[in-house]
């Protein structure tokens, strides 16, 4: 399969080679998401430009690609005056600054204010907002909870300190506080988080779809898990993994209705999806995963994108083993993300299951 470029559809094949490289339509639509991916050099005029250039477009016959302006330099080429791609992009540098003000947080005993993140970024309150959420998907305010789970569920893997030091030590000003929330932010009670999901009730269905069998499987919350695969009791063994002490109950035929419905989406992702999810997973999957559900259907977007995305440019390996960890196939669409040269790379359900989602969405 070609490469499509990040949230974009694929291009008509063109006459000249360089029309039918995928970097070249990011350039007609000076797309701003594509710097720092690679440089453009026109031969004409001695210069290499970013994807974003505002500058006039050139002849495609007088445009060749390079990874990096230094190798479009050493290739005899200067940078461009006007967009200047040896500095730093502006989604660059809101990265940066995001990726700082996460670090800030999660350095922090207790979450620090949204005015002090801005202080410190050197921005309004509004602005910084912004662009904290146009960067990793999610709020300030929001990551900075997910991190707070994220110490909770690491210090209840631990038998020796106690249900509220974890509490406590993760930044919860009160257990009452805290257990209000714990269905929401664990999926069940921390005591019953530690102990594996203890009392937890897990309903699930085992079906049949195109693309073989088909686990679903749905807490008090929402849709905890949706598996692929070929044998129908692998897909149980692995719930039974994910969930090693919950009581998992067969479904009725009210659930099979929902099996139904996630079924039809595979086979028509045109209707959509909306059902409630239970996520489940470490603040940085979490961002990452709310990354790939902007991700629209017939569209991609490659692990350094999503990296980029979410204040991280240098975690596209992190980014990857998060798209392996999710559990909540297709409705969670870690299928739409490929490497950079297009390639589909892995993928937890196989990839030719990945190939043929893809090839459907496409056809939108």
């Amino acid at each position: 399969m070609t490469l499509i470029e990040p949230f974009e559809t694929q291009a008509p094949s063109m006459t000249h080679p360089t029309e039918q490289d995928p970097r070249w339509q990011a350039v007609v639509d000076r797309d701003a998401r594509s710097d720092g991916q690679f440089v453009y050099a026109v031969k004409t005029t001695g210069v290499y430009c970013r994807p974003s250039c505002a500058a006039r477009l050139a002849k495609p016959k007088n445009v060749a690609f390079y990874d990096t302006g230094a190798d479009a330099a050493a290739a005899g080429f200067r940078p461009c005056r006007r967009c200047r791609p040896d500095e730093p992009s502006r989604a660059e540098m809101n990265a940066a600054v995001v990726a700082v003000a996460c670090r800030r947080i999660a350095e922090a005993d207790e979450a620090p204010r949204l005015e002090e993140l801005a202080n410190a970024a050197g921005m309004s309150p509004f602005h910084f907002h912004r662009v904290f959420k146009s960067v990793t998907g999610i709020t300030p305010r929001a990551y900075a909870a997910a991190h707070r789970v994220k110490r909770v569920r690491e210090a209840l893997s631990r038998p020796e300190e106690s249900v509220t030091a974890a509490i406590y030590d993760a930044g919860f000003g009160s257990n009452s506080r805290f257990y209000e929330k714990s269905n929401e932010v664990l999926g069940m009670t921390p005591t019953a988080f530690r102990k594996g999901g203890a009392k937890a009730k897990i309903i699930f269905a085992v079906g049949q779809c195109s693309l073989g069998a088909i686990l679903v499987a749905r807490s008090d919350k929402g849709i905890c898990a949706i598996h692929l695969g070929d044998d129908p009791e692998a897909l149980l063994r692995g719930l039974q993994d994910q969930f090693p002490n919950a009581e998992l109950i067969g479904g009725d035929a009210t659930f099979e209705a929902l099996v139904a419905k996630v079924v039809g989406f595979i086979e028509q992702p045109q209707i959509g999806l909306d059902l409630p999810l239970d996520i489940r997973g470490t603040a940085f999957q979490q961002r990452v995963w709310e990354a790939l559900r902007q991700i629209p259907p017939g569209k991609m977007a490659s692990y350094a994108e999503i990296a980029r995305r979410i204040g991280e440019p240098k975690a596209v390996r992190a980014v990857a083993q998060a798209c392996a960890a999710n559990t909540i196939a297709v409705a969670i669409p870690c299928h739409r993300v490929v490497r950079t040269d297009g390639a589909l790379s892995g993928y937890r359900w196989g990839v030719d299951r990945k190939r043929d989602l893809l090839a459907r969405e496409v056809k939108l």
